[in-house]
């Protein structure tokens, strides 16, 4: 399988490599956003940064919804974990954020991106396969390169661990077996489906890469120095 924006992947790929491999593309073109890059240098402001965890926040409510309904589902299940659930962390950092830019409240979020994100997890997700792929994108993500900006904000705002919630995975132990046995189990899901399952799993996870880049210059637009 080959698109003009993508590698191809081979029947013999284990899923977790045919995952990465396979959108390998749009994942450099959605770290590469103006935004992320500006806050990987230390460089966005702090409302920038509640911006972002405004619009995660849907999103994360949508994937968690999902990931209830669809904890018995053989698919599904192998990755469905309470532990990662972000809700609660992305919320306490809001408050904390709130707290230290003297903002009483938020203004109520309006951001096509994150609308446009929403439905197609929604969507998505009416396959169970739909849904691997988001989760793999999102919570693969943040206990990968998420923990870097974790860090990055807690030495740019001087949080002192502080606001950061949504970077810590306290409760699934140490983060490099943890991701080790995620893709032990994303492979064991693969090992269950034909290549054409495993074709149309990496599609859904190159468009969980292109909606993130779309919610990132979405930012960029309301953020742009």
């Amino acid at each position: 399988m080959t698109t003009a924006s993508s590698i191809e992947i081979s029947p013999d790929d284990a899923l977790s490599v045919a995952m990465k491999r396979g959108s390998a593309v749009e994942h450099e073109d959605a770290e590469g956003s103006t935004f992320m890059a500006a806050l990987l240098d230390g460089r966005m402001s702090a409302a920038g940064y509640i911006a972002y965890l405004q619009r995660l926040r849907p999103v994360y409510a949508a994937l968690e919804s999902k990931a209830r309904e669809l904890c018995s589902d053989p698919i599904a299940a192998p990755i469905v974990d309470p532990a990662l659930d972000r809700l609660p962390a992305i919320d306490a950092d809001l408050t904390h954020w709130m707290r230290i830019t003297a903002n009483e409240s938020l203004a109520p979020l309006a951001s096509p991106a994150a609308d446009a994100y929403i439905e197609r997890i929604e969507v998505a997700s009416q396959w169970a396969g739909g849904f691997v792929a988001h989760h793999y994108t999102r919570y693969l993500g943040d206990l990968s390169g998420g923990q870097a900006i974790g860090r990055i904000l807690d030495r740019t705002f001087g949080l002192n661990g502080a606001g950061i919630d949504f970077y810590k995975f306290d409760t699934v132990g140490k983060v490099k077996p943890y991701k080790d046995d995620y893709r032990a189990r994303l492979d064991r899901i693969g090992a269950a489906m034909p290549f054409e399952g495993r074709a149309q799993l990496v599609d859904e996870v190159k468009a969980a890469f292109r909606l993130n880049q779309a919610l990132f210059a979405e930012l960029s637009e309301l953020f742009p120095r």
